[in-house]
Parts: structure tokens; sequence; C-alpha cells
């Protein structure tokens, strides 16, 4: 066994079963190892989106998701998805190789010095040498899994891959949970929830990660506290659910602010202000946080109480506390939902984008998986799309990059083949990563891809109009749309004109053998009220 075979055998004993990326010479020796080893090489057609594709698998898995990459130019393209996954929070091994070693800092063609650029996303970056090649990814394994969650980094030259291992294939040991809260800060949290009258729970992308999600619902039925989350964290309770209020920080945001300062607590769950710092929308009302980390928080909140600790068994502790009773009238939350979701969808003519996504949302069934791309559509979404349970609604919040949906989408039909999955992208972010349906086409994996087209970068085009600028270096297309051409790298294509035909395109495009991209043609223009209100 040589090295790169040590490497793809500890990581399939550690459970991954993909690597994403693309090939070089020095990657050649691993992707030999790969084909004999058991873990499928998924070819993609940038190495940004193989570092998406593997944030995503290990989002879905809490297995490490694999990309690999050769030296400079493909270490900093890859380098998009590493980031990706470190302010997402997302478990990954991220694997460059490289030169031989005796050549490592030379002035070398494609030379860089890997480190030096993964270091500031990543939670290490490790060197891979003779010797201690098992021992160092076990350590990389144990670092990823760890919250909280997210990337590490390994070097490989190309001698280390192809020498004889000297190494066992390593035990693992699992991740130690956070230490659990102190009991003082449990009682002081269940004492302001006992003053409180009108708290408001805020879910975060941080209890996407617990566990056992029925925790959090048991704390927020046991006190009947009304709850919103953050983009990432939408599905840990069902939207629909009675006490929910919808998601904060996207369009209609007004609508959610004024709502939210009129509680007299705010009590955030997993809240992870890489998402949307506290101070943009929490005004004057106090905060009990209640999370893995100390909350990062701006001189003008009001920090009440802090529960930090393992989130998991803060929960258990105030879901076995006696009920806390409030005086939020049923009423008032059903008439905040209603407004909520008209505001959502003005009233105008032709085929809007709102009409589109709600369309995609009748056509996939509840337990399928929606992923999304970044831009003024993100902000609608996530608003007006209602997610039935976790880890069925993909989206970068932390990050924010667009490129995310399309590859991430392939990542999940991967991970979880037994459930629909629909891509659902603007025009731009198609442009931006369309080649990887050619990557779909070769998985040979079901997968709808809607593009919303309306002819415009349209989250930047909305801040042009806001600030009154010039619309300017926005336009993608200046010419009214046509029928789409019949393929996309021999991936079929149609367009549709009304919400109608996009519901049955979805719906008969979850039944085909392949991928389809459906272009739906949108007026945009309720963007202007919705996203930026």
């Amino acid at each position: 066994m040589n090295n790169a075979e040590l490497i793809v055998a500890t990581l399939k004993k550690a459970g991954v079963n993909h690597g994403f990326g693309i090939p070089s010479g020095n990657v050649l020796p691993v992707m030999e190892a790969m084909r004999t080893g058991g873990i499928e090489f998924v070819l993609t057609a940038h190495e940004g989106s193989a570092g998406f594709a593997a944030d995503v698998t290990g989002r879905l898995t809490g297995i490490p998701g694999f990309c690999i990459a050769t030296l400079g130019p493909g270490a900093t393209n890859l380098a998009t998805g590493v980031g990706n996954a470190w302010l997402d929070r997302s478990p990954m091994i991220a694997m460059t190789c490289n030169l031989n070693t005796d050549q490592l800092g030379r002035r070398i063609q494609m030379y860089i010095d890997h480190h030096a650029l993964f270091a500031p996303i990543t939670k290490a970056t490790l060197p891979l040498r003779e010797g201690n090649v098992a021992e160092t990814l076990a350590e990389a394994i144990k670092i990823a899994t760890t919250e909280p969650y997210g990337p590490v980094h390994l070097d490989l030259p190309e001698d280390v891959a192809l020498a004889a291992a000297q190494e066992e294939i390593p035990e693992f040991s699992l991740p130690q949970a956070p230490k659990a809260a102190p009991q003082a800060d449990l009682d002081e949290a269940v004492a302001a929830l006992s003053e409180s009258k009108r708290p408001v729970a805020i879910l975060g992308s941080t209890a996407m990660r617990i566990e056992d999600h029925g925790q959090i619902l048991a704390f927020i039925e046991k006190h009947q506290i009304p709850f919103a989350t953050t983009t990432m964290a939408k599905g840990l309770i069902d939207d629909d659910h009675p006490l929910a209020i919808g998601c904060i920080e996207r369009a209609c945001r007004q609508h959610q602010r004024t709502f939210l300062r009129s509680a007299d607590l705010i009590v955030g769950v997993g809240y992870d202000t890489i998402e949307v710092e506290f101070e943009a929308w929490i005004g004057d009302t106090p905060l009990l946080q209640i999370d893995i980390d100390k909350a990062d928080l701006a001189d003008s909140v009001t920090l009440r109480y802090e529960v930090t600790g393992d989130l998991s068994q803060s929960l258990e502790v105030l879901a076995d506390t006696a009920s806390i009773s409030n005086d939020w009238a049923a009423s008032e939350l059903i008439g905040h939902r209603k407004t909520f979701n008209e505001l959502l969808r003005p009233i105008g003519s032709g085929f809007t984008a709102y009409q589109a996504i709600d369309a995609v949302r009748a056509a996939l069934p509840s337990d399928g998986i929606l992923s999304f791309d970044v831009g003024a559509h993100t902000h609608q979404i996530a608003s007006q799309w209602n997610s039935p349970a976790a880890k069925r609604f993909l989206i970068t919040n932390g990050w924010s990059s667009m490129g995310f949906g399309l590859p991430s989408a392939i990542a999940a039909k991967l991970a979880c083949p037994d459930q629909p999955v629909v891509c659902l992208i603007g025009d731009g972010c198609f442009q931006m990563t369309c080649g990887e349906l050619a990557t779909a086409k070769r998985q040979g994996i079901t997968l709808p891809v809607v593009v919303l087209d309306d002819r415009w970068l349209g989250l930047i085009r909305v801040k042009q109009m806001r600030r009154q600028y010039g619309i300017y270096g926005t336009e993608l297309q200046p010419e009214e749309y046509r029928d789409p051409p019949e393929h996309y790298f021999g991936v079929p294509a149609m367009g549709v004109r009304n919400p109608e035909e996009l519901r049955a395109a979805v719906e008969n495009a979850l039944n085909a053998d392949g991928p389809i991209v459906i272009e739906a043609v949108v007026d945009s223009e309720h963007y202007i009220e919705t996203v930026f209100d």
C-alpha cells in the first residue's frame, strides 16, 4: 500500500464515499487510489464547485466532505468552496496535491504556499509527510468534526503520495461534545423566561448540527414560545407550525423587525452571527443567548443572560423545567403570518418571481430538498418557502457565494439518492456554473434545474436603484428571451412562461432519468418592494 492508498482507505473507513475535484498529474496517484479503494471521484467543471459539493455532503451526512485539487490555480479555485465550509460551519477535508517534497518553496511553475492560502479559511492546514500520513489524517478528521465544524486543509506532495505507507489505517475517536453549560446560567435563563411576557426565539445555524432536532421542538412547545429562524435554520421546526413567524432578515424584513421589536425578550437558540448580526434587527429588545460559543455582539445589543455550552444538553434542561406562560395570543401570530405572506406577494402583472417559487414549492414533495443560489431570489425564497423539516433547504449564508446552488444540488442528490432534489437559481448564477450540468449528466442523477430568467443581476440592480445610482453593469442580456437551446452539454432544456407550466415541468422532471433545465422567464420588479422593503 502506498500513502495515496492509505489516505483513501482512511477516508473510506471514516465514511467518505465521494470526492469532488479536477485532475492533474499530481492528483493522479490519489485518483487511482480512489478508483481501486471504493471512493468515487466526481469530476466537476470547476474546483470551486468541488468545494461547494464537499461542503453540502458534510452538512447532510455529518461526515467530512472531501474535495481535491492540484497546486496553484487549482488550489486558488478550490479556496472559494473551502471558505464556504469555513463560514457555514461544514465538516470538510480539502486536499491539494503538490510538487515533490524537495521542490517545495522553489520558484517553480504553479507553486504557491498552500498553507498561507488556506490558513485564514480553515480550522487547520496540515502537511502530509512520509511517516505521519495516517496520524495527520486522523487528526484532520477529528478537527473537522469537532464543534464548531469546519474545513481542514491537507497538502500532499506527489512523492509522499507514491511512497510506501509506513503506517496502518488509524482508529478514530469520537469528537468531544462541548462542555455542559453551568447550571447557574441555566437557572438564570429559566428566570429570564419566567419574567418575560412576550419572548420570541430565533433558531440559528448552530442548532442545525445538534443530533436530535426534536429537542428544539420540545423546548418551543413546552413553553409555547413563538419562533423565527435564520435562513440556514429553516425547517428545524416545520415552517407551518402554529408558533412559527417566518425567516428573519430576508424579504419583507421590516415587517419581521417590527414584530421582533414588540417582544420583551429575544432568545437566540444556536444563533450564529455569521448569518446576520444581532444589531441589524434586535433594537432595544434584550437578548438571552443559548449557544456553544459566546455571542459576538455590538455594544448596542443588550445581553440579559448567556448560556454557553453543549446546546443539546442546554435545550434538554430548559425543556424539562415547568411550563412558563406568556401573553402571546394565537390570533396575533396568525395575523402576523397572514400579513407577511401577503407582503411577499404584491399584486403584479405577468409571471412573477414569487409565483415561480410557489410553483416549485408545490411541485417538490415534502421530503424533497431545495438547493438555491445567492442573489435577490435568495431573499425571496428564504422568506417565502415553507420547509417542513431540517436539511431540506440548502443555501450559503455565512460565505454567501454565488455559484453554490447547482453543485450543491448535485451533492445533495448523491448523498441522499432516494430524496427528490430541485435546484432553483438565478440567471446570473446559472451563467457562472452551467458547466456543472455536464457533471450532473455524467452522474446520471434526476435533477430539475430551474433558472429564474429576469435578464439582470437582480440584487445589485435593486441596490443601485435604492442608492439612486445609474443602472450600470448589471444587465445580463439586453434582448428579450427566446426559447432556450435544445440542450446544454447534452442536458435537455425547456422554457416555461407561467406558474402552471412550471409546476408541471418540475413534476415531470422529477420523474426523468437525468437532469433537465427549466428556464422560467419571470418579471422580478417586485424585488424592489419585497427584497429591500
